[in-house]
């Protein structure tokens, strides 16, 4: 639809100019995170060309914020062994308390005892076998994915 808007004159100069075409308008989505003392974190993008726009947005989980809380909860409630033993799931943690000289707990077992039953027990150590990733990969192939259509238009 063309909108034809009445000559400007100025300067004993008639201009006359039209719209043939809506402006492009794709809309980025306001996401939502819960809060601020959440482990989610919120990302949008939007693409737009005279042709086709694309919007989308989504989260993240922070799984090692999630960890955190969880075990600073434990450990306000009083259940100190059960925060580091939370705590020692992860490998970097387990490796760090080893080398302090202080082994993570083993089904409640804590101090020598717990190291003894670590010893005997190896297939239970915790490994980073790249299962517990966040959802980053996922972000990053999707925003590949709508570089790539924005480049094809």
């Amino acid at each position: 639809m063309a909108v034809i808007v009445p000559p400007l004159i100025v300067a004993d100069v008639a201009v006359r100019f039209g719209i043939v075409t809506p402006p492009p308008s794709a809309i980025a989505p306001s996401i939502q995170s819960g809060g601020n003392d959440t482990c989610i974190v919120s990302y949008s993008a939007v693409v737009q060309t005279q042709i086709l726009g694309v919007s989308g947005g989504g989260h993240l989980r922070d799984l090692n914020c999630e960890r955190l809380k969880n075990a600073k909860t434990l450990y306000n409630m009083g259940m100190k062994v059960a925060a580091v033993s939370l705590m020692c799931q992860e490998e970097t943690v387990y490796k760090a308390m080893e080398m302090a000289g202080t082994p993570c707990p083993y089904m409640g077992e804590i101090g020598t005892t717990a190291q003894a039953l670590w010893d005997n027990d190896p297939d239970r150590i915790p490994v980073d076998d790249g299962k517990e990733e966040n959802d980053t990969t996922t972000a990053i192939t999707v925003g590949g994915i709508l570089l790539a259509i924005l480049l094809v238009l």
